[in-house]
Formats: structure tokens, sequence, C-alpha cells
């Protein structure tokens, strides 16, 4: 199933889901979705759900942190010393984590985030301190990561920081902007980003939560992140991807259906939804409509998130772990970074006796990995990989590089 969500920030859910913020006017919000798509006699009451008020507000801890970056800026502009209060080291010590979505203040509390989380974060404090922010969408390569047979894709978001205020977020002078970005590219070329409202940060955030908590299989939590992402921002339409989630995991087939054509109708090319739907169809019998709803997904993507990740996975509970090892190869040629591809490709070439590069690899899993659980994991297999290639090796055996 797929998802989605900002890198760092928001999840796309097939079973995908999908997955910023205040201080610019926003677009005129589009029309509610019809009524029908929404079940909530189907599940208990909301218990997890929170406010835009509460996703954006400021602790007394972080009023006086604003006051400390407004006392100390030594004749700077208010921004730039907003600005490099967050990025040096002797300041907030910002650390990237995507294990959960947070709001202003945990984020804050915690001092770590997705880059949704530290988008918002700034813009609490930014707003504090009356500077004004434009937020955006930033197009970037796409970006998958899973949690079971949950498949997220990802996205990307940042702000810009403003010297003046501005009537309206399309009058904005993008020379007179200072960009903030938590996961900036390699090469450092930042691409120009999408303006968006206040609104759309909301409602992402939301669905970040609506996908984190159909991982855990919490599906009255989710089932009410989702309705309120589809409140928030209409047009958001991966937010009905990942309601159409929670109804097929909580048994509504019929719901999950027409939440899917629903949003396939305004967006035909969503390989996300055609992936879900064709899913869905084969799942209730429905093979002949699965297959055309394949054939058109097989235009639009040819090779599908994971594919040769999980025929490696297969590969290796058969015990076939030079062909594992092809696949996995092959999986991160599609993405060089993600972290799961060379952990388990670590393993393959450990089963093959492929020590150093086995250790190489695992370096490199730890080093991507996005929350301090899989760090810390990735790092007790290093040091159990460590421990195993430094014992003797049995008489008239070699080592394979």
């Amino acid at each position: 199933m797929v998802a989605s969500l900002p890198r760092a920030a928001f999840f796309a859910l097939v079973l995908l889901v999908s997955s910023m913020f205040s201080g610019c006017a926003t677009a005129p919000r589009p029309e509610a979705p019809p009524v029908a798509l929404f079940a909530d006699h189907l599940f208990g009451p909301s218990t997890a759900t929170l406010t835009e008020e509460q996703i954006f507000g400021l602790t007394p801890a972080m009023r006086d942190y604003a006051r400390e970056v407004q006392r100390h800026r030594r004749g700077r502009e208010v921004r730039r010393a907003l600005f490099e209060a967050l990025y040096q080291r002797d300041g907030l010590q910002l650390e990237y984590d995507s294990a959960m979505t947070r709001t202003a203040s945990q984020a804050f509390e915690a001092r770590q985030g997705n880059c949704l989380s530290l988008v918002i974060m700034t813009a609490a404090l930014a707003n504090e301190l009356n500077i004004p922010v434009v937020f955006q969408d930033v197009p970037v390569d796409a970006a998958w990561s899973r949690s079971g047979d949950l498949y997220f894709n990802s996205g990307h978001v940042n702000l810009k920081l403003g010297r003046a205020l501005r009537e309206s977020v399309s009058s904005y002078d993008s020379a007179s902007y200072m960009v903030v970005d938590f996961q900036p590219p390699p090469d450092g070329k930042l691409p120009e980003g999408t303006a968006i409202g206040r609104h759309t940060v909301v409602a992402m955030f939301m669905n970040n939560r609506a996908a984190e908590a159909l991982a855990r299989d919490r599906f009255d939590d989710a089932y009410w992140w989702a309705r309120q992402a589809v409140a928030a921002d209409p047009a958001l339409l991966y937010a009905y991807n990942t309601l159409a989630i929670v109804y097929r995991r909580h048994g509504d087939a019929a719901l999950a259906e027409r939440t899917l054509r629903w949003a396939l109708e305004r967006q035909p090319k969503s390989t996300m939804v055609l992936n879900n739907l064709a899913q869905l169809m084969e799942a209730v019998g429905r093979k002949d409509e699965a297959a055309v709803l394949r054939e058109r997904l097989a235009r639009l993507q040819p090779e599908t998130p994971f594919h040769y990740f999980n025929l490696g996975r297969k590969a290796m509970e058969m015990g076939d772990y030079r062909r594992a090892r092809l696949l996995f190869e092959r999986e991160l040629q599609r993405d060089a970074d993600y972290h799961e591809f060379h952990a388990w490709l670590a393993a393959a070439l450990w089963q093959l006796g492929e020590y150093r590069r086995a250790d190489q690899h695992m370096k490199k899993a730890m080093a991507g990995s996005t929350t301090r659980a899989d760090h810390a994991l990735y790092a007790a297999k290093l040091d159990r990989l460590r421990a195993h290639a430094a014992r003797p090796a049995p008489s008239g055996t070699v080592e394979r590089q």
C-alpha cells in the first residue's frame, strides 16, 4: 500500500499514504469534499487530533528564546539572527529525525524533527519575531521508505524569511527572502519551490500524523487525522489516498474504493492512487478491473518502488545470496541513500563472506538512517558484524572482497 509525506516532512501510503505553516497569506480554499466520503460512525471518538493553534503554538521557553535572538542580534537583521541561531553549532543544534511529525513546541523541546516539523517550529519563532515567512513545497526526486506493508513517498518543504510584510503569497520578491532548508541537496543547489498557504501546511501535518497512526494500526486516530487533513485543504489529493487506506485497513472496502475513485477522477495520473485502487480490486476479486488499472499504472510507472528490494528479500529467504546481492545493488542504483537497501545488501554480503563490503554498507545504512532507533539498530548490527569478522578464520578459508 502506498502513502505520501514531506521528506523528513510528509508521507504518501500504497496501501501507499502521503504527507506546512503561518506567516503568509493563503489562497482561497477549494470547495469542501462530499460528505459521502466520510464515515464518522465507524470509528471511535477522536482523542489525538490538534488544532491549528496547537500545531504552531509557542511555549514560554520558545518566547524566551525569541527574545534572546532579538536581544543578541548585534545590529543584524532579525531574520539573519534567527537563521544563524538555527544553523550554528552553539545554537539550537537541531537534529533531523523522522520518527514522528512534531508540533512547533515538540520540535523545539526535542531539538529534532523531520523537515516539516522544523519548518513549523521556525515559522512559529519567526511569527513571534514579526518576520514574514513564505512556505514552499519543493520539487525533489521520488524518495520511498516503508513500514511493514506500508510504503511512503516523501516530499520536501522549506520556508523563506522575509524583510517586510507582503499582502499575498504571490506578491513577494524572491530576491528579498532568505531560504531556510533543513535538508538541502548534496550539491547545495536548491530548486525553487511552489508557495503554499498555511492551511496546506496544516493539512500536510495532519496527513503525516494519519500515516504514522496507520503504521501502528491505530485506525481511529488515523481516521480522524486523515479527515482533518482533507478538511484543512480539500485540494491536497494524497490526503484522500490516506483516508482510503484507513478504510481498507479497517475493513471498509466500499468506502476505500469510493474515496480512491473520487481522487482518481481529479488526478488521473496519480500512480499512488492507481496502485492502491488496483490492489483493492485484486483483494476483492475484481481481477479484470485490476488488470485495466495495472495497465494504466505500467504506462506511468514501469517499475514500482521497492521492486528489486522485495525480489532481493525473497532471494534471501531462499538462500540465494548472490542473486539477492545483485537485486539490492540494482535497487541502490535507483536510490543510493536509502538506509534499508544498504542494510540488506550488507546482510547478503555477510552471507557471502564479503565482510569488508558488508561493513561499508552497514556504515552507510547507519549514516542514512532517519531515526535514532534505526541508527542504534544498525550500530548494533555493525558491532556484531565486526566482532564476527575479527574471529580467526578456519584454516584454508579466504575472505572475498
